[in-house]
């Protein structure tokens, strides 16, 4: 039954005349939650149905969605013409609620320039210049396009765990240029979206995928970010021996009362390979994933540190991985455009049009995805003369020694 309810809802809205790809956006879970929309139609496992303007109560009932106390089955997509408002936000597109597990799940189906404009502001603030939002917008869409997931309820969640999307509130004309400009536009390797993971300030030097997750990417390697200067690009801590055997516990590892904490090896990048843990009842070694486990669980901003003693010398704010939007805010007023700034942080890698994605078209098509036939920039339409694909290697202009 599961299975029926996701494929319906997926297939809803696939008429749409809409030039884009539309998305699956998991705003939030809750027992319930107030929603405002203009007139729109309800589509149920009952039918559809018109009705005027309103606010809704929409809560989870016994297998079953209410609104306002009254069954509408287990989901319901509202379909606006001018988007929705959920508690305090309000977002493009339409509103499908899911009953799940005594809860709603509160989906966002939006088209996915529409989802890039709440996404793009969220990354990166409106001063930075043209080029790092054209790359962050690039970036976003290609985050997007990886995550895609035919099988589950909704492909993206709203937060940081994937990307921080605020709908409506915090559009702004600049960001919506850089996405217009950047339309279509993803970074691939070996015909598929690149795992597109960027961060705030790599304190001056990225990491590699290894260090941080234990999985090595080609294009996800260390490199010097010059550049990188935030406002609290440098920081310090007192770390609490209590709070390093809490964050310990959480990787199950038990060493009694912290005694010591140290590393043993840094890598290239200046983040811990292995640190080591004295406690009263035993020592561990903790590897480059293990090591970010601990110090992030600390709520260090970032694991390029200095430790020395109870004290922390840090740098950064972020994973490290992948582009730093300060080293490209950098980069860029070095005068540095977004394939340059792309190319450095993603060595290898291509700029594509979605053309270059094998068997994306297909893929979408079997999994009920809406998408255009007919914008000509993305690579889901079927013009009479097809266009061929964009393939761009990214290039990027190597620092010069008085850079470093």
């Amino acid at each position: 039954m599961r299975r029926i309810w996701m494929l319906l809802f997926l297939l809803l809205g696939a008429a749409h005349a809409q030039q884009d790809l539309l998305l699956r956006v998991l705003l939030t879970e809750a027992p319930a939650g107030s929603i405002q929309l203009g007139p729109h139609q309800r589509n149920s496992a009952f039918g559809s149905q018109d009705f005027g303007a309103g606010t809704l109560r929409v809560a989870a009932g016994a297998g079953e969605v209410l609104i306002d106390g009254q069954s509408a089955g287990p989901w319901v997509e509202f379909v606006t013409t001018d988007g929705f408002a959920l508690g305090e936000r309000s977002y493009r597109g339409n509103l499908l609620a899911v009953w799940q597990a005594g809860r709603v799940l509160f989906i966002n189906r939006v088209w996915l320039e529409d989802y890039l404009m709440g996404v793009v502001p969220s990354e990166v603030p409106a001063s930075f210049p043209d080029a790092v939002l054209q790359a962050q917008a690039i970036l976003a869409r290609t985050f997007a396009l990886y995550r895609l997931n035919p099988q589950g309820l909704y492909d993206l969640c709203a937060t940081e765990r994937c990307q921080v999307y605020l709908g409506r509130s915090v559009e702004t004309p600049r960001h919506t240029s850089a996405i217009y400009a950047t339309r279509s536009l993803i970074v691939s390797f070996n015909q598929k979206p690149i795992t597109a993971v960027y961060h705030s300030d790599s304190g001056g030097y990225t990491a590699a995928s290894a260090e941080v997750w234990g999985s090595s990417v080609p294009y996800l390697v260390s490199r010097p970010d010059p550049f990188a200067q935030s406002p609290s690009s440098t920081w310090s801590r007192t770390l609490s021996p209590a709070a390093i055997a809490r964050s310990l516990a959480s990787q199950g590892i038990q060493v009694g009362a912290v005694q010591t904490i140290a590393p043993l090896l840094v890598s290239e990048s200046g983040r811990p390979l292995r640190l080591r843990v004295v406690g009263s009842s035993r020592s561990v070694e903790l590897d480059g994933p293990q090591s970010t486990r601990l110090l992030r669980g600390l709520g260090l901003p970032s694991t390029r540190v200095r430790i020395d003693g109870w004290q922390v010398f840090g740098q950064g704010n972020g994973h490290g991985v992948g582009m730093s939007q300060w080293g490209a805010r950098g980069l860029a007023l070095q005068g540095w455009d977004f394939r340059q700034i792309l190319g450095y942080y993603y060595p290898g890698t291509f700029l594509s049009s979605f053309e270059v994605v094998a068997g994306l078209q297909d893929k979408l098509f079997r999994a009920g995805y809406a998408t255009s036939l007919a914008h000509t920039g993305l690579g889901i339409h079927t013009p009479a003369t097809p266009a061929p694909a964009l393939v761009t290697p990214l290039f990027y202009t190597t620092f010069g020694p008085g850079w470093l």
